[in-house]
């Protein structure tokens, strides 16, 4: 293999996909490559330390490892890295080290850092990142429960959480930036609607909400007059246990599109979601009959006094409607 790397001393893209299999362990020959920009491999251990060798590195990419893994200290030396996207949760060091020079200044994008490393050393550290997601460490059921403070990340644009069933109360444990355009909660349990209203609604640039197989501890999401997600353009709830929903067009002003998928228990939409002037479609993908009629009436009343921008889509597992 290393006769064979040897030949491109001057390689700035190398991309190793998985349908050639995975390496046991990273390929170190790799490491010599120091022109490379762009790096994408699939193996199946820690990533080494001497891939801080490669000082030109834009985009590391390493498929293959779902479980828990670690990125290696001096990785903190590596100022051109922009974009790192990691199949599992990876743990990451804190880059308080006296021997190192530390920072990713240039960092957009990471994907999937470990919850364990969301530490204030590590958030001021990456100042310029804009899209991050997090997951709970696979082989660890006793989580601690403390908050997750994101304030730092003043650029964080995108942000995407995976959380396991014993994680309780999730909501009130992050700490968001106001700058958070779009965020998805997969996995969330044991909170109440209140609290995710009065938090979701803190973000004043927030124009995506999804929500992803959540079990709330109460199945009824009631809004008030002074409930107002001013910025939000797409909400999508996805395998909820919600049955009731009160809300008027006043709380989503400028939603364009809404979508719920697997939502059995959900009955009917607020009447009043037609009345919203800036909605485009309501999509449901295999909810229940009432609340597909419930829209199409939505959809109805407002064909009825000439709007015709809004759309209703109906899919069904074995059949579209």
């Amino acid at each position: 293999m290393h006769e064979f790397f040897s030949r491109f001393n001057l390689l700035r893209v190398l991309a190793i996909f998985n349908t050639i299999g995975y390496f046991e362990s990273f390929p170190l020959v790799i490491t010599e490559l120091f022109h490379l920009r762009y790096l994408q491999v699939p193996f199946y251990t820690d990533i080494p330390e001497s891939i801080s060798e490669l000082q030109n590195l834009q985009t590391l990419i390493c498929s293959g490892n779902y479980f828990d893994i670690t990125l290696p200290e001096n990785i903190w030396m590596m100022n051109n890295l922009r974009y790192i996207r990691l199949k599992g949760p990876s743990y990451l060091p804190s880059p308080r080290t006296e021997s190192l020079v530390t920072g990713m200044p240039n960092l957009e994008e990471l994907s999937i850092l470990c919850y364990t490393s969301c530490i204030n050393e590590v958030f001021s550290s990456i100042p310029n990142l804009k899209r991050l997601i997090i997951s709970l460490p696979f082989n660890d059921t006793k989580f601690p429960y403390r908050l997750l403070d994101m304030s730092s990340l003043t650029k964080l644009e995108a942000f995407k959480f995976y959380g396991l069933p014993y994680l309780g109360d999730p909501i009130k444990k992050f700490g968001f930036p106001t700058s958070l355009k779009r965020l998805s909660l997969s996995k969330c349990n044991h909170f109440v609607w209140a609290d995710l209203s009065s938090t979701v609604m803190m973000l004043p640039n927030l124009e995506e909400l999804k929500l992803k197989h959540c079990r709330t501890l109460n199945d009824e999401w009631r809004l008030s007059d002074e409930d107002k997600f001013k910025s939000m353009k797409l909400l999508l709830l996805s395998k909820l246990n919600l049955e009731h929903w009160e809300a008027s067009s006043d709380n989503f002003p400028n939603l364009k599109r809404l979508v719920l998928k697997n939502c059995y228990k959900m009955q009917e939409f607020p009447t009043d979601f037609g009345e919203i002037c800036t909605l485009e479609s309501i999509e449901l993908h295999d909810c229940s009959t009432t609340a597909e009629d419930s829209a199409r009436n939505i959809v109805q009343e407002q064909e009825d006094v000439g709007n015709n921008i809004l759309n209703v889509y109906i899919h069904k597992s074995h059949s579209k409607l």
